[in-house]
């Protein structure tokens, strides 16, 4: 698929919100809110909308029927509201409810089923009609409208980050479950590389390991915790042979398994190279001036972040509640 085959919507837009973003790192959706209004997208949060289910379906503590069932609901509000180009934070939130939207306009059977539940239980509203949602076009991660609109960002730009060492690290649910639907590649993925370039700061083309996943696993994290760190500890183990200064991402679980375990994985391998991890809208928001602690939300992170805002020259005063640019 190219570029001019996918609709990226900017404007009636439900901004997903994530169950993982909102608990590990906030900052996150406050970036992204942060960015989006700069670049003039027009969104909604729905406060009547619940989570995907990623994480118990992942867990199988729900089963795709319920599943479907919830993103029936969901895409119900956004349709109520005129708001139905429906953007998630989150590359799992994303995969999922592509995924429910294809089965419910493809598969008659549980779409009756689901829509017979409604029935059953008084909420007929929410029923659900094949071909509400269109899976390839109302469904967009937070980084297609990043990239659709990259030629945009340097209109808004209060910070130079041109000489930080970037490595990216793609969402596996972004790259590996919808392949006509990944922009920029999956194999070599490279759309956050391809917004990092925009703001003269472009990523690494290569490093071993890049497509990899990042070991995390969902319940693989808890249930196998060896063989998910093991998993993470190649990508690791690269990112530190090329002096990396951040690591970019698109999903909080791959954030939280390289931010919150990079001291385990340090005292497994014994290397010690400091890196800090962020998410792609984090960055750019840094890049447009944000406070790197009400808008990124920094202290939120395991890793301090602070070693790479004195690489760019930020210093901030917590007393005085100041922050400024050395020159």
């Amino acid at each position: 698929m190219t570029e001019i085959d996918k609709f990226i919507p900017t404007k009636n837009i439900t901004l997903f919100r994530s169950c993982l973003v909102s608990a590990e790192y906030p900052g996150v959706e406050s970036s992204t809110k942060y960015v989006f209004d700069k670049l003039g997208v027009e969104y909604v949060i729905d406060r009547n909308q619940s989570c995907c289910t990623g994480l118990g379906h992942y867990y199988d503590i729900f089963d795709e029927l319920s599943t479907a069932a919830l993103a029936a609901r969901n895409f119900h509000y956004a349709i109520k509201n005129d708001h139905k180009q429906y953007v998630p934070m989150c590359a799992t939130c994303y995969a999922i409810l592509k995924s429910s939207a294809k089965l419910l306009n493809e598969k008659d059977e549980v779409r009756e089923k689901v829509n017979k539940a409604f029935r059953e239980n008084g909420l007929e509203e929410f029923q659900y009609d094949k071909g509400d949602i269109d899976v390839k076009n109302d469904i967009t991660h937070v980084v297609d409208v990043l990239y659709y609109l990259r030629d945009k960002i340097p209109e808004h730009k209060k910070r130079d980050i041109s000489n930080l060492i970037i490595a990216t690290h793609h969402g596996c649910h972004y790259c590996k479950v919808h392949y006509d639907d990944t922009l920029c590649g999956y194999r070599n993925p490279e759309i956050i590389d391809k917004i990092c370039e925009v703001m003269d700061a472009p990523a690494l083309k290569w490093y071993d390991h890049k497509p990899r996943h990042c070991g995390g696993g969902f319940r693989q994290r808890y249930a196998n915790r060896e063989l998910s760190l093991d998993a993470t500890e190649d990508k690791f183990l690269s990112l530190h042979k090329e002096n990396v200064d951040v690591l970019l991402v698109m999903c909080p679980n791959c954030q939280l398994q390289f931010d919150r375990y990079q001291q385990v994985l340090e005292d497994r391998t014994g290397d010690k190279h400091y890196f800090a991890i962020l998410n792609i809208a984090q960055l750019v928001a840094l890049y447009m001036g944000a406070d790197p602690y009400k808008v990124l939300g920094i202290q939120t992170h395991t890793v301090n972040v602070e070693p790479l805002l004195e690489k760019l020259g930020i210093d901030y005063n917590p007393e005085e509640d100041t922050l400024h640019v050395r020159k």
